[in-house]
């Protein structure tokens, strides 16, 4: 059995602030034994506007994170950086950036993954409209990390609402799925916990979403509430507290692989044309 920590922040404008606040749930998590930490999306930096800014720091946060991990020996999945370039080197143009999560181990980056799904939506908050595309390029590649303990299929927040994705990463060999996240307050209320539950229910992975909460500035507020659930589909832990928060759950591959065994969902699914 190996244990997993899923971080929450209420992450702002400055880097140092919140790496301050990363080393400490860092820390938390060593303390409790924990291979892995999990942090949210937008960890580093939180300020609207700031993509691009943010972005030029990408290697020198990328570098800061493997110094942690490696100091403390854990992996890192580390939420979500902006990136200004693709994977194979080429800048992102028209000025926008990538949402990139990073999977660190104590040894090096291991795998990286650029978000699929952006958030165009209107919602009732105080922003009304979010419209990641104008600033962000979306990824292509779907990614499973090979670990010690499983392997991690790398989602971001959005990705949460489509089912294909979960299960796209389970095909590939994902035990565990990682949903960094930004949930708005207003869909957070209403879908965060559900979404985690019915992918780990889909997919038969253990998913755990990682996620800001509070304000960020006047207008932004997130919803929170990092939680965890099973391979069943069950809920094991939800954060209840505002702020920075760590929960830290168990994880059992022969446990899942019993579950996949029992109920054999990848082998009954039958594809039909949508």
């Amino acid at each position: 059995m190996t244990l997993l920590s899923i971080a929450q922040m209420n992450s702002q404008n400055s880097i140092e602030e919140n790496f301050s606040v990363i080393e400490s749930l860092i820390q938390k998590s060593k303390v409790q034994g924990a291979s892995l930490i999990v942090f949210p999306e937008n960890f580093a930096c939180f300020a609207a506007g700031k993509q691009r800014e943010t972005a030029e720091r990408f290697e020198e946060i990328q570098q800061r994170l493997e110094t942690l991990a490696h100091q403390y020996q854990i992996w890192i999945v580390a939420g979500t950086l902006p990136c200004p370039y693709r994977p194979d080197g080429t800048v992102v143009p028209d000025g926008r950036v990538r949402t990139t999560s990073l999977c660190i181990s104590p040894e090096r980056t291991e795998a990286r993954y650029d978000k699929i799904h952006l958030f165009d939506v209107q919602v009732g908050d105080a922003v009304g409209g979010y419209q990641e595309s104008t600033f962000f390029e979306p990824g292509d590649d779907v990614i499973v990390a090979k670990t010690p303990f499983g392997n991690i299929g790398l989602m971001v927040c959005y990705d949460l609402r489509f089912p294909e994705l979960a299960l796209s990463l389970r095909s590939k060999g994902a035990n565990i799925l990682t949903a960094p996240s930004a949930f708005t307050y207003t869909t957070g209320q209403m879908h965060w916990q559900m979404l985690i539950q019915a992918r780990a229910m889909d997919s038969q992975c253990q998913v755990l979403g990682a996620a800001q909460q509070g304000w960020h500035g006047e207008k932004r507020q997130t919803w929170g509430h990092s939680a965890a659930a099973n391979s069943r589909g069950q809920l094991l832990d939800i954060v209840t507290d505002e702020g920075a928060q760590l929960i830290t759950v168990p994880f059992d591959l022969e446990e899942q692989a019993k579950v996949r065994e029992s109920m054999p969902l990848m082998q009954h699914r039958r594809l039909l044309q949508l």
